[in-house]
């Protein structure tokens, strides 16, 4: 189940994983343009549903819960916004509707899921979150704010649910060429690549590849970290 299938990582996400022989549970919010993307390049039998949601809205997340029909062994989050700009300038409503996406939303989703991944003594939850997560930034305060309360989560749940199975990670990207950074400036992003030292944006294929890899066999022994994504940012 990718929660956000439809921005450019969730969307890259699913291609990945459909072409490598997983069964998709794909939402999204209003973006279901982008799914056809995702449609145009894996087996339609890959694609097992897709769900309408808006995050930002408690009742909607539960009716999407209640409709669930399908067995769920892995939760990909994926979804979420930015908001620019100085933090007391930011109206409550706004901080309210990015604390039920990043926050409240995940916490409902997984708390649901959990009993049967924990009764089938396997499962997968995977976060994308960011580098302002961990250091912060001036403008993204909120933002920032509720990435670290999602890194949080992923290293309290891992040590919770570890025994039974499960493993619980985080995938942190830095500087990602998608649409969330299209509001930059060509200085401003020149200015950004000049401080990476790989000197260039990572790509959401590299971000698909890593959270594939974590879902693998192999890195079962991977649990509550947080993967850093940034070219050494």
């Amino acid at each position: 189940m990718i929660i956000g299938a439809s921005g450019d990582i969730g969307s890259e996400i699913a291609i990945q994983l459909g072409k490598e022989g997983y069964q998709l549970l794909l939402h999204y919010n209003r973006n279901r343009d982008m799914l056809v993307r995702v449609r145009e390049q894996v087996e339609r039998e890959s694609i097992l549903a897709e769900l309408q949601c808006d995050m930002s809205n408690i009742e909607a997340v539960k009716q999407l819960l209640a409709a669930l029909v399908f067995r769920v062994d892995i939760i990909i989050f994926a979804s979420g916004n930015a908001y620019y700009g100085l933090f007391q300038e930011m109206p409550i409503e706004k901080i309210d509707e990015m604390l039920t996406i990043h926050v409240k939303a995940p916490m409902m989703i997984t708390k649901h899921l959990l009993p049967e991944m924990i009764r089938n003594k396997s499962g997968r939850i995977i976060f994308i979150t960011s580098i302002w997560g961990e250091v912060g930034a001036s403008n993204e305060v909120v933002y920032s704010a509720l990435k670290g309360a999602q890194n949080t989560f992923v290293k309290a749940l891992a040590k919770e649910v570890g025994a039974s199975g499960i493993t619980v990670n985080a995938v942190s990207p830095g500087y990602i060429d998608t649409k969330m950074n299209g509001h930059l400036l060509a200085e401003e992003k020149d200015s950004i690549l000049a401080e990476i030292p790989v000197h260039r944006a990572g790509t959401s294929k590299e971000v698909a590849h890593t959270i594939s890899f974590l879902m693998h066999e192999q890195a079962g022994y991977i649990n509550g970290e947080i993967i850093g994504m940034n070219g050494g940012w």
